[in-house]
């Protein structure tokens, strides 16, 4: 009997819905995998004639205070501490790092409120620093406490809840030996959204109105994330001319960008202007996008490189160098070292070394191909369902243990 299974049959005498808090945010690094996680369980459970209890708490500003509301989901706030860090223990000594710390001990009391009102079965904490007083909340009231890292290195506040977490559920086996206890760790990889790997190649021109694309050519995507980047744009306009002599380029630049890449787009000789479409964000077409693209250009958070791996996508990295603790920067390299990707840090993010990356991986079919190949190999498409299959059996062990 396999897993799914085996839980569904364990789930058939549950005879209440399940009960679980979510708790991360901050970002969408943090918040999307949440919400694909809370998805995929509800669907789970409705198959099985269940339903799922959901209670998500966050803080007021964080992106998960505007996402789980639109979804649909039960939210409550606690106040969280932010630690500013720096390389000098001295400078973190400032005034809003002393008013946070303040914050802590409050939001710490109010979280085991809320865990002990809600008497959830597991708590499932993504990280951010809302977590950590959800996460202890749970180990005071003895509620199994699932954390769920996406990068390889583990942020802040995970690194603290995986000592007294029931499991640790990682994104990459690299993550296992960072651990302070990988006995209790799993590796289930990062949730994606389920309709990025539902795209349509064949849709994409379509839906963009790309007339002058040419089909014989490969297809470049770039993207800086949903508000852009102006240090991918700054590169891409200084080799546009030449990356549109061998590709097609389907580009989302920001909204802070926007009207200086048409303005550059618009000095460009018609021949080449025709199949470059340049826009501020890529909506609903974003699956067909990554369907039809050939090599992606990119930062590589979390949520970036889970989608370009569980796609297999050839890609150029270019991190966000100020991502904490650098994380970024280790992503990239990551996949670099597993030959499923470019990645250009520091120095090596410019115009010239972009070129350089990009020539070999548009002219060579077969590098390409390869690269593809090496980044399906270390993506995890089912990633949701094995974060899911934890949560269900962290609290079905606990219900069996402690019946009410």
């Amino acid at each position: 009997m396999n897993q799914h299974a085996a839980l569904a049959a364990r789930l058939a005498s549950l005879h209440r819905s399940f009960r679980l808090i979510v708790t991360g945010g901050g970002t969408g690094g943090h918040t999307y995998p949440a919400l694909t996680a809370v998805r995929e369980a509800q669907a789970r459970l409705a198959h099985l004639g269940k339903s799922l209890d959901v209670l998500w708490v966050g803080t007021e500003r964080g992106l998960e205070a505007r996402v789980a509301p639109a979804e649909g989901i039960a939210f409550r706030t606690v106040p969280a501490g932010k630690l500013r860090r720096s390389s000098n223990p001295l400078a973190m000594l400032n005034k809003e790092n002393l008013k946070d710390m303040g914050r802590v001990p409050q939001g710490a009391h109010q979280a085991r409120k809320i865990v002990s009102d809600f008497q959830p079965d597991v708590v499932l904490s993504t990280g951010g620093y809302v977590a950590m007083p959800v996460g202890l909340a749970a180990k005071a009231t003895r509620t199994p406490l699932v954390v769920h890292e996406q990068t390889v290195r583990l942020g802040l506040t995970n690194r603290v809840l995986a000592r007294v977490a029931t499991v640790v559920a990682v994104s990459s086996e690299n993550s296992l030996k960072l651990l302070p206890d990988s006995a209790k760790a799993v590796v289930t990889g990062n949730p994606v959204r389920p309709t990025v790997l539902t795209g349509d190649a064949t849709k994409a021109v379509h839906a963009l109105g790309m007339h002058g694309w040419v089909q014989g050519l490969p297809t470049v995507y770039i993207t800086g994330g949903a508000q852009g980047s102006v240090q991918i744009n700054t590169m891409v306009r200084e080799i546009l001319p030449w990356l549109l002599g061998v590709a097609n380029v389907i580009h989302q630049c920001g909204s802070t960008s926007l009207e200086e890449s048409r303005a550059y787009a618009a000095t460009l000789p018609p021949h080449l202007a025709a199949r470059y479409w340049v826009s501020d964000f890529v909506g609903p077409e974003l699956p067909d996008v990554l369907a039809l693209a050939d090599v992606v250009i990119a930062r590589s958070g979390a949520g970036t490189i889970a989608e370009l791996t569980a796609l297999g996508k050839a890609s150029v990295l270019i991190p966000l160098m100020s991502s904490a603790g650098g994380e970024q920067a280790h992503n990239a390299l990551h996949l670099e070292n597993s030959g499923a990707a470019v990645a250009l840090t520091g120095e090596k993010a410019t115009g010239a070394r972009l070129t350089d990356a990009l020539r070999p991986l548009l002219e060579e079919p077969a590098l390409r191909t390869h690269m593809a190949a090496q980044a399906r190999s270390v993506g995890r498409p089912d990633a949701a369902a094995h974060l899911v299959d934890v949560l269900l059996g962290a609290g079905l062990d606990h219900l069996e243990k402690n019946p009410a």
